[in-house]
């Protein structure tokens, strides 16, 4: 065996021994090199970093606190005080971060004052107001110099006065007390001192307010009676009481058909426009062509045929015998005469936009001796 190991030897020639033995050394110092990583990566060894780099390091490191600055008279810490101790946080998940927003929203401050708004035509009062989502009632309200509570009134080119809160506008006159104007419309003096459009100083006297008579006021809440401008009740055994409703009133008329209680749809068309019923605009209007034919709902006798002063234009109303009486207003033209008996589905003109109107269409009311003004949506359809 030793004699085999001799020859071996002697086949490695030196150059050979040399190449073997570089190899080796360079496989340990591989090794050594590695291990040295792995203690510089864990904080273990950090040569020649200094003071302030191994903090540094220490920081770093999400598994552990960074490491007490060095203290002592020297170094680079010297003269410096100490800090608090640092909470390191690994996940720091819980911190408040702003999000990016390419545009920048402002919110928008609300109207405190009164803002003019002028009529197109095709205005509705219903549109208007729901344009500026108030309630109709507001819009006649604040413009009863206008309107005077008639949404018929509504005219292209009219300034109406829209405002801010759902509510009624008032004009300040002479002698006016706060409290009394309050008391009318329902609210508090302080709800009207403390709406900002109105200007009131909050020490304001309401006995003895001084405000300059003129000045308009905005009611926040406030509400009034609606002041009726719509036909009186007319029937066939005194028409003459509609002497003040225009020139369209009948004098005396004969008696004629009795309607039976039943009703039809009084034009061709079939949609509803704008204005719906409420207790200030006691009827219907149904939307329609200039000329369409109008119809008697129900047989009766003519006791209105002509021009309204109040805003209905050209005008029919029937009184049908049996404690009902059926209105059709805004007419175009009226082909039938006072006194005349009509029967149930008769043409008794055309469809128009006279009055206070702002396009074709019919305004359909319907009354009873008992139940007042009802609306005919529950009593007619198409």
């Amino acid at each position: 065996m030793r004699n085999q190991i001799q020859r071996g030897l002697r086949r490695i020639t030196p150059p050979e021994l040399l190449r073997r033995q570089g190899r080796t050394f360079a496989a340990l110092g591989a090794v050594v090199l590695l291990t040295l990583g792995l203690f510089v990566g864990r904080g273990i060894v950090r040569p020649d970093l200094g003071e302030a780099a191994a903090l540094n390091a220490a920081a770093e490191d999400g598994n552990s606190q960074p490491a007490a600055r060095p203290t002592g008279a020297g170094g680079l810490y010297a003269g410096i005080p100490d800090l608090p101790p640092y909470r390191w946080r690994a996940n720091p998940g819980g911190a408040v971060s702003k999000r990016a927003e390419i545009r920048t929203t402002i919110p928008q401050r609300p109207e405190v004052g009164i803002v003019k708004y002028l009529v197109q035509q095709g205005d509705t009062l219903f549109g208007i107001a729901e344009e500026f989502e108030l309630k109709a009632e507001t819009l006649l309200w604040g413009n009863y110099a206008i309107l005077q509570d008639n949404p018929h009134s509504l005219r292209p080119g009219q300034e109406l006065n829209v405002l801010p809160v759902d509510g009624t506008y008032y004009e300040w006159n002479q002698g006016d007390q706060l409290d009394a104007v309050a008391a009318f419309f329902g609210v508090s003096a302080q709800d009207i001192i403390d709406w900002l459009g109105n200007n009131l100083p909050p020490d304001i006297d309401p006995a003895n307010p001084g405000i300059e008579p003129g000045t308009g006021l905005i009611i926040p809440g406030g509400r009034r009676e609606f002041v009726t401008w719509s036909a009186p009740r007319i029937t066939r055994a005194n028409p003459a009481v509609a002497n003040v409703a225009g020139p369209g009133a009948c004098g005396s008329v004969s008696d004629g058909p009795i309607g039976e209680g039943s009703f039809i749809w009084p034009t061709t068309a079939t949609n509803l426009s704008g204005t719906p019923f409420t207790s200030y605009h006691p009827g219907i209007d149904i939307a329609g062509s200039l000329g369409n034919a109008i119809y008697a709902s129900a047989s009766g006798v003519v006791v209105y045929a002509g021009w309204n002063n109040y805003g209905y234009g050209e005008m029919v109303v029937i009184d049908h015998g049996d404690g009902w009486q059926t209105l059709y207003a805004h007419m175009n033209d009226v082909d039938v005469a006072c006194g005349q008996a009509v029967f149930q589905g008769n043409v008794i003109g055309g469809v128009g936009s006279t009055g206070n109107s702002t396009g074709p269409h019919l305004h359909f009311e319907m009354q009873h001796d008992v139940y007042g003004k009802v609306n005919p949506s529950g009593f007619v359809s198409p």
